[in-house]
């Protein structure tokens, strides 16, 4: 599995607007709603909501990979956002978080959720990698950098 088989490119934003964990939540379903039959979005950042309450999903050095399951989807779906400023995500580390992938699973799915979530991790566990993301110039920039890690690393 590769996460160009579940991230969209145009589910790619590098500019994140909001200023706090249910704001971002609420951006990036609106911006996954975009390329993706979503249902009722309220639904599902009530899962993601849910899933954050369970702990935080902001794992550190900037980065968070918000995820939760639904009935809305039928196939796993992603989308990847960055905010310039920095949102207080509740962090592990109780750092800002700059880097944001959202992760949503069909409720009934838990093997291509997990290796999804390991799959992320992995490729933004690179401090360089993650630094490159965070000055890309566009969208399609940041797209086609994961495509050539995955290149790398298959």
């Amino acid at each position: 599995m590769k996460i160009t088989d579940f991230l969209d490119p145009r589910a790619i934003t590098l500019k994140l607007e909001s200023t706090d964990k249910e704001g971002v939540l609420h951006e990036m379903v609106n911006l996954l709603a975009q390329v993706k039959d979503l249902g009722d979005r309220k639904s599902v950042v009530k899962s993601l909501l849910d899933r954050e309450n369970l702990g935080s999903t902001g794992i550190g050095q900037g980065i968070a990979i918000p995820h939760g399951k639904t009935d809305r989807v039928k196939e796993l779906c992603a989308c990847l956002g960055i905010s310039q400023k920095g949102v207080n995500f509740d962090s592990l580390d109780g750092e800002p978080v700059y880097i944001f992938f959202l992760l949503v699973a069909p409720k009934d799915s838990a093997g291509p959720h997990l290796k999804a979530l390991a799959r992320v991790s992995r490729l933004l566990r690179d401090g360089y990698f993650c630094q490159l993301l965070r000055n890309a110039k566009s969208d399609k920039d940041v797209y086609q950098m994961i495509v050539t890690e995955e290149e790398k690393k298959p």
